[in-house]
């Protein structure tokens, strides 16, 4: 459980302002919330923010989807996780947000604040356990290259 100074860090993204302030008033006593009026913008925060856990996107904004903006932060983001919200029901645009956008959950716009709740605070276990194989993985190889530098050390001994 995250403790009550460690706020959950958030980015939501969304083309419409009334809907950012919504969010932001929504969910700003309990979580961390940042925000960005375009994928440009939340590229910038992600930048300064590595500790970011969630993101959260709109799919229908001018120039890039939100699917295509998850897309386009995967490998340099693998991290955070991804939520896409919607006022349209689109089928392609949620097979295009599972297999391109690795998103982790689906929401219909307008969203609920307890369901939308719910899914932060799922999405921020799954960035737990995300975080907690990476440094687990990172550890186990430095562990063996330590390993290997000693036995070759003592081969060449």
């Amino acid at each position: 459980m995250v403790a009550p100074t460690d706020k959950i860090k958030i980015i939501y993204v969304d083309d419409e302002e009334n809907n950012l302030l919504s969010f932001k008033a929504t969910f700003r006593t309990k979580y961390d919330v940042l925000t960005a009026i375009n994928a440009e913008e939340a590229i910038k925060l992600l930048e300064q923010h590595p500790d970011i856990a969630v993101i959260i996107t709109d799919q229908r904004m001018p120039n890039i989807t939100g699917v295509e903006f998850l897309q386009s932060i995967i490998e340099k983001y693998p991290l955070p996780v991804r939520i896409l919200l919607t006022g349209y029901t689109d089928i392609n645009a949620l097979i295009e947000a599972v297999n391109l956008g690795k998103i982790h959950h689906y929401l219909s716009k307008p969203w609920s604040e307890e369901e939308l709740d719910k899914c932060i605070i799922e999405a921020h276990s799954q960035y737990l356990k995300r975080k907690t194989e990476i440094d687990f993985n990172d550890k186990l190889l430095r562990s063996n290259d330590q390993l290997e530098f000693l036995l070759r050390q003592k081969l060449l001994s």
